[in-house]
């Protein structure tokens, strides 16, 4: 079909009345037209993501029981008789968690719902918890108010991996929106076949992210945010229940609401989105920053140093939170043998130097937590022991300490920086003051982040036939270095990961760039390491940023 014919054909099998306006609005432009309706949005490996809006490649009503009605074909033909739904604050979610129920509900899948907006790492946790099959989790995680999304999460609390996506993805294609049928939420909670989970399942969560602490709260006073998420009752729990009691919350920004009116991009890798509670803690006088993102999987800090709140990045917090844990427990003989720490490949490979410090593996996996989570699978299999599995992080903000849940948790990673910082604070050092000093011992390595836009159909073509041209005419030389080593993903032997569209080379000048399409926004995403000193790393910072604007204008 034609972007017109699919057009038309939604204009007269719709009967949502919001979207039919939308239908209505766009007659005739013909380029929002074929914006909406060039493809399908894709269901794919990473789950689904998309703005909200009308049309085969937006997310609305239509698309979410297209997805779960494939979903719940592939869990029939599996036995599979249960599932556990969670949503965060962004607009639609609650609407698309009862929708994605209501259609599990008519195949006589038994529905957990979360009853109030709830963090990603609460829904993998009780998933297991629970001892669902699956799990689907309402969420666009940070982005912008525009977009939504959902994820899928098997029995283990791990989102699902490719093979077992493909499986599912090969039913959701034969559905047809507009022939799924259901009966009302009412009714199925009536029946008994949809039920909200129990506030027991909550504490049972908290109780195992205490579990994680390692040392006793010491003064310190923190100014948190939710960003107007999913974790502004779960993260003040915990840090309270660790005996941190000098909490200040952002009032803008403290109660779920879908429209980030204060923070349009609600992303503690942003600086703007800090910015409120930055300026709350200079009032204050307060020792940490802490921003979750809407999902509460994510979270972003600034400390207190030198009399000015300083932004840290994921790279930054994972070093430390590295150094803090392994260091604790090796002195305490605590390391559990063959203890082993998780990082994504596009994660600092300063984290590696640490490990081997205290004698620790690390295991590098493929963007994506789900990968982290499935390391600590592989580790509690054939008799294994899940526990050796320490903590796992990705630069992107994402932190998992213990085996609570399979997928990054800033209720957890909240009450570890809380507490790493309330320790060396009582030394007389600050987050930066350690940093510094993990510098000195294993050399500055530092990072740059960049991403290039491909928005639409034409958008999407431009995007694939670069990352075709990196493998059809390879890459001689990169930010004024020539080009020593190169590892395509897709065909290499090196890394024990799945094929992945991803490119990763380094120069004879000391340069590490990775270039990496995301799974769930049109980017192409790049990730620059430099290992020298800091004014040389700006240089190789600026010269890899010059290439990159050339050969991906």
């Amino acid at each position: 079909m034609t972007s017109k014919e699919r057009y038309d054909e939604w204009k007269v099998k719709v009967t949502d009345k919001s979207l039919l306006k939308e239908l209505e609005k766009m007659e005739n432009d013909p380029v929002a037209i074929e914006n909406a309706f060039y493809k399908d949005l894709e269901f794919g490996t990473g789950g689904m993501r998309g703005i909200l809006g009308v049309g085969t490649n937006c997310l609305n009503i239509y698309n979410i029981r297209k997805v779960t009605e494939g979903v719940s074909r592939a869990m029939d033909a599996a036995g599979m008789r249960s599932v556990a739904i969670s949503h965060d604050s962004r607009n639609m979610s609650n609407k698309f968690a009862k929708t994605a129920a209501e259609v599990f509900a008519s195949h006589g899948i038994k529905v957990y719902l979360v009853p109030e907006e709830s963090p990603t790492p609460f829904l993998s946790f009780a998933v297991r918890k629970l001892g669902c099959d699956m799990g689907v989790m309402v969420t666009a995680s940070h982005n912008p108010k525009q977009y939504n999304g959902y994820k899928l999460f098997n029995h283990t609390g791990c989102q699902v991996l490719d093979d077992e996506a493909n499986e599912i993805i090969s039913y959701v294609e034969k559905v047809d929106p507009f022939e799924v049928k259901t009966r009302t939420f009412s009714y199925y909670e009536k029946q008994g076949i949809i039920s909200f989970i129990e506030q027991w399942v909550y504490g049972s969560f908290l109780n195992e992210v205490e579990t994680r602490s390692l040392n006793e709260a010491k003064p310190l006073r923190i100014v948190y945010t939710p960003l107007n998420g999913a974790g502004f009752r779960l993260v003040p729990e915990v840090l309270h229940d660790r005996g941190f009691y000098d909490v200040s919350i952002v009032e803008e920004q403290a109660k779920p609401n879908g429209n980030f009116t204060t923070c349009p991009f609600p992303n503690p890798e942003k600086p703007e989105a800090l910015k409120l509670a930055i300026e709350k803690a200079e009032r204050e006088g307060a020792d940490l920053v802490l921003a979750t993102d809407p999902d509460c999987d994510r979270v972003g800090i600034a400390v207190k140093h030198n009399g000015e709140f300083v932004l840290m990045t994921g790279n930054e917090v994972g070093v430390l939170l590295t150094d803090y844990i392994l260091g604790t427990k090796y002195a305490r003989w605590g390391l559990p043998y063959g203890a082993t720490v998780v990082r994504t490949i596009v994660t600092t490979s300063l984290v590696d130097k640490i490990a081997a410090h205290f004698g620790v593996k690390v295991v590098p996996v493929l963007t994506g937590f789900k990968w982290i989570g499935n390391v600590i699978e592989k580790l509690g299999e054939n008799g294994g022991d899940a526990n050796r599995f320490v903590l796992g992080f990705e630069e992107s903000y994402g932190y998992l300490v213990g085996t609570h849940c399979r997928d990054k948790d800033a209720v957890v990673a909240s009450m570890m920086i809380a507490e790493m910082t309330a320790y060396y604070k009582s030394e007389g050092r600050t987050l930066v003051d350690q940093l510094n000093g993990i510098y000195a011992m294993y050399g500055k390595y530092e990072h740059k982040n960049i991403s290039k836009k491909f928005e639409g159909a034409s958008g999407n073509k431009k995007m694939k036939g670069l990352m075709s041209g990196l493998r059809e005419k390879p890459l001689k030389r990169i930010g004024g270095g020539k080009i020593v080593r190169s590892v395509d993903f897709l065909d290499q032997s090196e890394y024990d990961v799945p094929k992945a569209d991803v490119m990763m080379y380094e120069t004879d000048n000391g340069l590490t760039v990775i270039v990496r399409p995301s799974g769930t926004e049109p980017l192409i995403k790049f990730y620059i390491t430099a290992a020298k000193n800091e004014e040389e790393n700006a240089a190789l910072f600026a010269a890899a940023i010059s290439d990159i604007d050339k050969i991906f204008a």
